[in-house]
């Protein structure tokens, strides 16, 4: 019986020896994809070969692409086959072989017991779309018998937009044992809704472009994707009810039956627990070693989430602590083989999943609180059911699934609105959709640039160069000449400008005659899918096709964004060296003005780490360290210790920039031959801008020191206005004033509290009676919320009435606090609900607990209004 790590290498070798590429399994997290929130199939890393935006090495490619899907996550462990992260086994042609390789392929690799899987051919099934004849016919030449061989109507692969055509789904029939319906039942065959015959793998052929107005037209290019599941196709071979019983899964469920007195098959229902914990256990593993953090966000919630239901499962099991970081060095024994990361991270990984555990048993806590608190304020009320949104708030913020919040219910004798629960459900996720980008999955490339084949130059270490123009395109179209006042795309045979890549903007400058007069202004590079850098020219003078021309970018501008790139990876450096090896970068922005620089890490960057990583910086710029270029293989390079930069694309021959054998990195950018060309490093700014992702700007050079002079400016300015000798002696000043206001303050609230005492005193004459409730209102004007309530927590003191209402305006605006006296609690009284009775009056709203609330409005004129609610709801 194969093991699924050989499994996945019997794929792997399998079409490397039929010409494919082996592609290593891209991050969880998407690359320059705003439409997908996590890579979720084999070919959703391949995009820009499919859409023709690049041109891949090696047109056919082979991967075990790690991938999750969060869509269904309420599924997993419920169904046998759901999980949040899978591994997709892929073979893909671009515009190479088609049907007549893939299929035969295909049948080789699930027959053969030397070099595939060994399968028996007589229990395999294919299914095609009815139209796609040649795939049916193909199949049989290929051995399958016609009676295996199903059409099915669904098999057309379309997602509405870009490549799309017919697919051929395999099925395995995993015999009678697992046969769940009558054989006349119209779903018993290959493709329907049974557990006996199991979808192991689906070849697409991308053939058509579905276009806007509908219509499919041919792509002059054919492609090939195919998709096959590890978890599902291991549970084949290994013979098992669920993917969970595989080798992929069953480690980790050991390992949880010894932190717990349950067993694996005590019953369904623990199964179940048992699942999700598994699952989950890999999913977050993955994710936080791709760089991943838990948050209230985007990828982050999910993170969360995932750790949350899993304590919980736990938690079900009988596991009162911290558990699940503990089951990460089983996920890298099953997996480390081929996802080392998972591994190295190990300790890192297990930090964040503690963090958040220790994190969640504390909400827990909290969002029990909340539901005792809101059944006993219910039940006072004589309600009895937790409304949808207190359900959906305990879900979406504590972390508490449905059936927990009905559980507790049952135990307090309340029901649960589960329809308005469904309901804030689906507005959450009407909110998650709308604010992902519309932006189609994959769209086809223009043709022209795809298929662009002239050759052009980029050199290195220069800023200008006589050259010749090769390619003239206009409005997508190949052209001799375009006339002046135009906007152009010009390819010449060598090129001093750098195409926007890794991070560092494009150069920009201008393209002269030979004589040299300006024939246009260059504002932009990018690279077609060939690799050529196109000029984006505005044209002052025609141009045409072979014509001679000196290409110049501007000096200062590349000078200023080679300093800041040089800058960028000393500063990377530096990061890890401070923060750890775990602060990987995850996106850049290098140009003129500045470098930013984001990065993953959990938890804040004190001061002192920002000044400690700023001073490496520097110490490196002011020992003038030579920077070295050398261009190697890509092995080579990783042998040297080379960092890869975030999202960068390399081939078989990389460039390497080396200072001081300290910062190493794989880079094509442009940079200074020395670091004192820096000049200065300055940080200027520090946030988080998502989930675990923090973002670092900083200044170098001439930009750096005009910094300096507006801060130097600013301190000159605050130095005359405090009247200050010297700018050395501002901190001294504002201590001094900040002790001023301290002490001012503290006066303030001493006169106050001397001046509520002898309001209070005055407060018995105010006294209404209101059948027995005796109320107080008192009217003020220029309190803060704080001073209302002091005034109410010396009332309470004094025990003066059953209920005190004061108002305060300032601003033209209304402010109303409720407050309610223990004795009147117990006769029912409740301040939430007063104010929420009485804010209407002053056009606000507001609310609160039994013995104290408060309302906030901007209609003043309608303050006495709002106190003959007061009595009205009183006398009730």
């Amino acid at each position: 019986m194969l093991s699924s790590q050989e499994i996945r290498q019997r794929y792997l070798k399998f079409f490397e020896e039929k010409g494919h590429l082996v592609l290593p399994s891209a991050s969880l997290i998407p690359v320059n994809d705003p439409s997908l929130l996590w890579v979720n199939s084999g070919v959703a890393t391949l995009k820009k070969y499919f859409d023709g935006s690049e041109i891949p090495e090696c047109p056919r490619l082979t991967s075990s692409q790690k991938s999750i899907r969060t869509n269904d996550i309420d599924n997993v462990g419920v169904t046998a086959r759901h999980h949040t992260l899978f591994e997709m086994l892929g073979n893909f042609s671009i515009g190479n072989y088609f049907k007549h390789e893939a299929i035969p392929w295909a049948w080789e690799f699930l027959t053969d017991k030397e070099k595939g899987l060994g399968l028996d051919p007589e229990r395999l099934y294919v299914t095609y779309y009815p139209e796609d004849t040649e795939t049916k016919e193909l199949w049989i030449k290929n051995g399958v018998d016609e009676s295996h061989i199903y059409p099915v109507d669904d098999n057309f692969w379309d997602l509405g937009a870009g490549p799309c055509g017919p697919d051929t789904e395999i099925f395995y029939d995993r015999g009678e044992a697992y046969q769940d319906l009558e054989d006349d039942d119209p779903e018993n065959y290959p493709g329907g809704e049974n557990e006996r015959y199991l979808e192991i793998w689906n070849l697409v052929f991308s053939q058509f472009n579905h276009q806007a107005d509908d219509s499919y037209v041919p792509l002059p290019h054919k492609n090939v994707d195919t998709g096959m599941g590890l978890e599902r196709v291991t549970s084949v071979i290994q013979d098992t009810p669920t993917n969970f019983e595989t080798d992929l899964f069953m480690p980790i469920i050991r390992q949880v039956e010894s932190l717990t007195g349950a067993h694996y098959d005590d019953s369904e229902e623990i199964k179940v627990s048992f699942k999700v914990i598994a699952d989950h256990a890999r999913a977050v593993t993955f994710a936080i070693s791709d760089g991943a953090l838990p948050s209230n966000e985007g990828r982050g919630y999910i993170i969360r989430r995932l750790i949350r239901r899993s304590v919980m499962h736990g938690n079900r099991l009988g596991i009162q602590q911290q558990f699940l970081y503990n089951l990460v060095p089983i996920v890298g024994e099953i997996m480390g083989g081929h996802y080392p990361q998972i591994v190295e991270k190990e300790a890192f990984i297990q930090k964040v999943i503690k963090s958040e555990e220790d994190r969640f048993f504390e909400t827990l806590h909290g969002g029990l609180d909340l539901l005792n608190s809101y059944i006993e304020e219910q039940k006072s009320l004589g309600n009895s059911v937790v409304e949808g949104p207190i359900a959906f708030k305990l879900y979406d913020t504590y972390g508490f699934p449905l059936e927990l919040t009905l559980e507790y219910a049952k135990e307090a004798n309340f029901t649960v609105d589960e329809k308005g629960f469904e309901a804030e459900m689906a507005k959450q996720k009407e909110r998650a959709r709308s604010s992902r980008n519309k932006t189609q999955s994959m769209n086809v490339q223009s043709e022209t640039l795809r298929t662009l084949e002239t050759p052009s130059e980029f050199l290195y270490g220069t800023d200008e160069a006589d050259t010749t123009i090769t390619a003239i395109i206009f409005e997508d179209e190949l052209v001799e000449s375009v006339s002046k006042g135009n906007e152009v795309e010009i390819v010449t045979e060598k090129t001093p400008f750098y195409a926007e890549m890794g991070g560092q903007v494009s150069d920009t400058g201008v393209i002269l005659s030979e004589d040299g007069q300006q024939l246009g202004r260059v504002t932009n590079i990018k690279r077609a899918p060939n690799g050529q850098n196109v000029h984006i020219v505005e044209l002052d003078q025609p141009v045409q096709l072979g014509q001679k021309v000196h290409l110049e970018i501007d000096h200062l501008r590349r000078r200023l964004i080679e300093r800041n790139h040089i800058a960028t990876h000393l500063f990377h450096q530096a990061l890890k060296d401070v923060l750890g090896k775990h602060a990987n970068q995850a996106g850049s922005l290098v140009n003129e003005d500045l470098l930013r620089f984001d990065f993953s890490h959990f938890g804040q960057v004190t001061s002192e780490q920002l000044k400690e990583m700023e001073d490496i910086v520097n110490d490196k710029i002011a020992r003038a360290l030579p920077v070295r270029t050398i261009e190697t293989t890509l092995e080579k390079a990783k042998e040297m210790g080379a960092m890869a930069l975030f999202g960068e694309k390399y081939g078989k021959k990389v460039r390497v920039v080396n200072v001081d054998n300290w910062s190493i990195e794989l880079c094509g950018g442009t940079h200074v031959s020395n670091t004192a060309e820096i000049g200065l490093f300055k940080i200027i700014s520090e946030s988080g801008i998502g989930a675990g992702i923090r973002r670092i700007e900083a200044r170098t050079s001439l930009k750096a020191i005009a910094y300096l002079e507006e801060q130097e400016a600013l301190l000159k300015e605050l130095q005359g206005q405090l009247k200050v000798p010297q700018v050395s002696q501002l901190s001294h000043k504002v201590s001094q004033l900040q002790d001023q206001i301290k002490s001012l303050q503290q006066e303030k609230e001493s006169l106050l509290s001397r001046q509520m005492q002898k309001d209070l005193q005055g407060l018995t004459d105010q006294i209404e009676t209101i059948g027995d409730v005796r109320l107080i209102i008192k009217e003020e004007k220029g309190l803060s919320m704080n001073d209302m309530r002091h005034l109410a927590d010396q009332w309470r003191q004094a025990k003066t009435s059953d209920v005190l209402a004061i108002s305060n305006v300032a601003d033209d605006k209304v402010q109303l606090l409720v407050a309610v006296s223990a004795e009147a609690e117990q006769k029912g009284l409740h301040a939430g609900q007063l104010i929420k009775a009485i804010s209407p009056a002053i056009q606000g709203g507001g609310g609160g607990k039994a013995s104290l609330a408060q309302a906030g409005g901007k209609k003043v004129e309608g303050l006495n209004q709002a106190f003959e609610d007061l009595r009205l709801a009183l006398s009730k």
